[in-house]
């Protein structure tokens, strides 16, 4: 499967981004997705998931009641609504598919990976 994401940009902190990832290429339903986000000189962070169905999520704890993921199969598209921003969650995030929910929070648990996008909070 193929992944683009989009929607990343400058905000100042306490402000909200929404980024998109279109999938391409394979059954979008056969895969549970997820953001992670690495930052200049750290490692890759997972930051949500969420199932094949939409029914269950998982949050990185830095994220916990910040951010929501969400998907639309019939536009095989994932989200990321991510609100009150903070200087630290500057990163370049990527969207990811899984076929094991099991693993998903590692990155060598990711199947395919998309191109970044480029979220910058200003304090």
């Amino acid at each position: 499967v193929q992944l683009q994401a989009s929607g990343g940009g400058l905000v100042q902190a306490g402000g909200s981004l929404r980024l998109s990832c279109a999938a391409s290429g394979r059954t979008f339903t056969n895969y549970n997705m997820a953001w992670f986000r690495q930052a200049p000189g750290k490692e890759r962070e997972f930051v949500a998931a969420i199932s094949w169905n939409g029914v269950t999520t998982y949050y990185g704890d830095s994220v916990k009641g910040r951010f929501t993921i969400s998907r639309d199969n019939a536009k095989n598209t994932v989200y990321l609504q991510m609100n009150s921003l903070k200087p630290e969650d500057t990163a370049v995030y990527y969207c990811a598919a899984s076929g094991s929910i099991a693993t998903i929070e590692r990155p060598g648990g990711i199947d395919h990976w998309g191109k970044g996008t480029l979220v910058t909070v200003s304090s």
